[in-house]
């Protein structure tokens, strides 16, 4: 069977057969909502551990709540995101008794995962920063956490955002092993395309052009942002 005949399968399917609503309104929302979900949470997670690896180890809880933080990155960084998500969905949650569903469980598991990697990337970031600033702050009667909030953070962020950009990225393209419990994404929507129409060539060459629409995508708002922020700096 030739590339026309393939493709002409894949457009019965996809066109006239009406696949495109399922891959648009289920498979690419889902895809997009687990990657934008995760990341929020991975920063909010990220951020409380970078600020915590990075914090005086003077007294003891300081260097307690380092080792767990060290022991949820070496964890979640240390297993593929698939084995989290089996373990997630099929051992944890009926052992507890929860139902979250798959799309919840993905975006739960997605954030934990992302948490350790934005940790790291903040931690980075938060260390770049003159270490001046937090003298100051302190110099000023201000708290640890809320000069690390207030001016610390702030000026890593700009520093960290293209790499919080990559994490972006790299969530949207593993967001295709969420189909190992019963969620439903772009890879899963194309798969089913292919299954009906017994021909996977066209549905997967479509899907992948997809990807890298959406990874272009977030690129150039990543460089927009970036842009924006030097200009910023420069008026300041």
């Amino acid at each position: 069977m030739d590339f026309a005949s393939k493709w002409l399968k894949f457009w019965s399917k996809f066109g006239p057969g009406g696949a495109w609503k399922r891959v648009l309104g289920v498979g690419l929302k889902n895809t997009l909502i687990i990657a934008l979900s995760g990341l929020v949470i991975g920063i909010v997670i990220g951020t409380l551990i970078a600020a915590v690896r990075v914090m005086p180890k003077y007294r003891k809880f300081p260097r307690v709540l380092d080792k767990i933080c060290a022991v949820y990155v070496g964890f979640f960084r240390g297993t593929p995101i698939v084995a989290q998500l089996l373990i997630a969905y099929y051992i944890l949650c009926p052992l507890m008794g929860i139902d979250l569903g798959s799309l919840n469980t993905c975006i739960l598991v997605f954030g934990l995962n992302s948490g350790a990697y934005v940790s790291e990337i903040m931690r980075g970031g938060i260390l770049s920063v003159d270490a001046g600033q937090m003298e100051a702050g302190r110099a000023l009667g201000l708290s640890y956490w809320v000069t690390m909030l207030k001016i610390v953070i702030p000026q890593a962020t700009k520093n960290i955002l293209p790499t919080l950009g990559n994490e972006l990225i790299v969530l949207v393209k593993d967001t295709s092993v969420v189909s190992f419990v019963a969620a439903v994404d772009l890879y899963k929507t194309f798969n089913e395309i292919g299954t009906g129409s017994y021909e996977y060539m066209v549905p997967y060459l479509v899907m992948a052009l997809m990807y890298i629409v959406i990874v272009a995508i977030i690129s150039l708002g990543i460089k927009a942002m970036e842009r924006r922020l030097r200009r910023s700096d420069k008026r300041n």
